[in-house]
């Protein structure tokens, strides 16, 4: 003979029970979630932006930052060997300043240098126009950090007379977080140095 207890029991059991598959199922769903964002977020962490064929970035748009971080790293180095010696009368400090966002220190310590020693001074008084030429880089991946040599060759023009010059620079490229429009490639020159620039003879 059954009794009110034993039914009660019974509606205990069932509701346990169901109780139980409910929040297995909320932990198994919730896991499953978590687990979605985190592979989205790494899959959108190194894959953020696109690159287009000159270089330049185009944010939002899908795409393997590591396969492309050569392309990057000349682009961030012919921009700023752009910016630092291209430069006249009429951009130079814009141009100079865009160049001091894409390194560290020691492009600033070479900026205050160079204007110590009168060459911005002397660009002003004899109207110069400084113009790159060319820019070749050569880059290397050595000890987990990537430094490069590049070559630049550029034009003085002084009125009617125009000399050529090769400069050879080295340093280093630290990965930093972007920074839109200053530094959009999130690269830092870091150890930056002229070591050498010699005039370039037409016979050359």
């Amino acid at each position: 003979m059954k009794t009110p207890y034993q039914n009660i029991y019974s509606v205990l059991k069932l509701n346990r029970f169901i109780v139980l598959v409910v929040v297995l199922c909320s932990m198994g769903c919730s896991a499953f979630a978590i687990w979605m964002a985190i592979s989205t977020r790494n899959k959108a962490l190194n894959s953020a932006f696109a690159i287009n064929t000159d270089g330049s970035i185009i944010p939002l748009k899908l795409v393997t930052q590591k396969e492309n971080f050569q392309v990057e790293a000349l682009a961030h180095l012919e921009l700023f060997h752009t910016y630092f010696y291209n430069i006249d009368v009429s951009n130079y400090e814009k141009n100079l300043e865009k160049a001091l966002w894409l390194g560290n220190s020691s492009v600033d310590n070479l900026y205050r240098q160079k204007k110590a020693e009168g060459v911005y001074n002397r660009l002003l008084q004899y109207s110069l126009v400084q113009k790159v030429l060319t820019i070749d880089t050569q880059l290397e991946e050595r000890d987990g950090s990537y430094h490069f040599r590049t070559t630049v060759v550029f034009e003085i023009n002084r009125g009617s007379i125009a000399d050529t010059y090769e400069l050879v620079t080295t340093g280093k490229l630290l990965i930093v977080d972007r920074h839109f429009p200053h530094n959009p490639h999130g690269l830092l020159i870091t150890d930056y140095f002229e070591n050498s620039l010699r005039k370039i003879s037409p016979e050359d």
